[in-house]
């Protein structure tokens, strides 16, 4: 059973990031693939608004070596250019500022890119246009921006771009922004010694996504959506947390008054199950709060407080069936 862990907390969020899994290169990118004989002996996995840590140790149950291209897929970035998202700029051939070890040594690790728009693959497309793949780089947002009609065209066509229209005091203005997804999978070939442990850490920056107001007091909209039920699923959202959100309220009428920004953080945990056994068989998060001033909620189960900031999971066999998601909601004083 799912249960909501909240409290009084700092965090802040990112988009989602993933488990180290086995890979194959085909014609059409990087695939996913199980690997029945290397088993994720634990994971330990650490989660604050500066950096990501995480280190495994991964177990040869077999008698030979095992030569693998090992894969960690990183968060997909969906440009919203109008929210207060604040993305990891590092350099352009390593956005995330992405780190890895094996064994204690610093290991190569090459980079695939790709971008998407309406679920197609359009890689090839810019980069035969001459446009970085990164679409909050500010070289791509002016390649797109300084096309000419016809290649403008396609790339609306294709849901590649999104139009702006405004009065900066001399007239409106039409200028255009990138807006397909970017998806990254950092690889590296290691060998797993024949019945030997290996470590392998990893260490990046988070990008960090939310909103200027609190979104899941509001009623269900006209079509449908309920926010608070789409709340409840994800974070686990409980009465208690929701009702220590709406006392901040100065106008209870009044649903996106709370003083409060949303931040959100996703970590794919899921390919954690592509290794011997299916799971991992000791798992270990600690999530870093960095302040006492903030709410937090997310689905886990026997979450213990082991620091003024820091809060614990721990699991043994541990399957992962879905992502961990967690909701931050940072407090503002209110003019």
């Amino acid at each position: 059973m799912r249960r909501c862990f909240a409290a009084l907390l700092v965090l802040t969020a990112t988009p989602a990031f993933g488990n180290d899994t086995a890979a194959v290169l085909t014609t059409g990118g990087l695939e996913f693939v199980s690997h029945g004989q290397i088993a994720m002996e634990s994971e330990e996995l650490f989660i604050s608004r500066e950096e990501i840590r995480v280190v495994y140790r991964f177990r040869n149950d077999s008698d030979r070596d095992h030569d693998l291209l090992v894969a960690f897929p990183m968060p997909d970035i969906v440009p919203d250019h109008f929210s207060p998202v604040a993305y990891p700029m590092g350099a352009s051939d390593n956005l995330f500022g992405f780190e890895t070890r094996f064994e204690g040594e610093p290991v190569e690790a090459e980079l695939h890119e790709y971008a998407f728009a309406a679920g197609v693959d359009r890689t090839k497309l810019l980069t035969k246009l001459d446009i970085p793949l990164v679409p909050i780089s500010q070289e791509a947002i002016d390649a797109v921006d300084g096309l000419d009609e016809a290649g403008l065209a396609e790339l609306l066509h294709l849901g590649l771009a999104m139009p702006d229209e405004y009065d900066a005091g001399q007239g409106w203005e039409t200028h255009h922004w990138p807006a397909w997804t970017y998806r990254a999978t950092y690889t590296w070939e290691a060998t797993f010694p024949a019945g030997e442990t290996v470590t392998v850490e990893h260490r990046y920056t988070p990008s960090v996504g939310g909103t200027t107001g609190v979104s899941f007091l509001s009623e269900p909209y006209e079509d449908g959506y309920d926010p608070a039920a789409e709340y409840r699923r994800k974070y686990c959202t409980d009465e208690n947390f929701v009702a220590a959100v709406r006392k901040t309220l100065p106008d209870p009428d009044e649903p996106w008054g709370a003083p409060f920004t949303e931040s959100w953080i996703s970590y794919i945990l899921t390919t954690g199950g592509n290794w011997a056994g299916g799971g991992i068989e000791n798992f270990r998060l600690v999530i870093d709060k960095g302040s006492t001033d903030n709410l937090v909620s997310f689905c886990g189960e026997g979450v213990t407080k082991i620091g003024p900031t820091t809060f614990e999971m721990v699991k043994e066999n541990y399957w992962p069936r879905e992502e961990l998601n967690i909701l931050i909601l940072e407090r503002y004083e209110a003019p």
